[in-house]
């Protein structure tokens, strides 16, 4: 998705899933405004303009703010809830008419469960 992104993910024991989320945002957050500044890309300014205007309002938050606060977690604790989650998530790029199927979006882990290796590492349970 070009604006969002969704993330079933769980913390190994002893570890804390805040924490995970927190630093995955810090690491893509470097790594994509870096990537910004570096490859050639028509809302370039406009993107870093935005991302900087958004960091003035954060006193932590030193030269951009990629990413929104908090997320939007939902506890999977049930099969029908990961079955649920699943298919929300493989549909989404279908739904909003970018893709007719979802193993046809590059950024999907629909592709895996398809038996098709696709651009993320993903760990199947099973």
């Amino acid at each position: 998705m070009s604006n969002h992104m969704h993330l079933i993910a769980r913390a190994r024991e002893g570890h804390d899933i805040s924490a995970i989320i927190r630093d995955f945002k810090k690491f893509t957050a470097k790594a994509i405004v870096k990537q910004i500044k570096e490859e050639p890309e028509s809302r370039r300014e406009w993107m870093l303009r935005h991302f900087a205007f958004r960091a003035t309002a954060i006193e932590r938050v030193k030269d951009f703010k990629f990413w929104e606060d908090g997320s939007h977690a939902i506890l999977l604790d049930t099969p029908l809830k990961w079955e649920q989650r699943f298919s929300y998530l493989h549909n989404n790029p279908v739904k909003a008419g970018l893709v007719a199927e979802p193993h046809h979006y590059l950024l999907s882990s629909a592709l895996d469960y398809a038996g098709i290796k696709g651009l993320v590492n993903i760990e199947m349970e099973w």
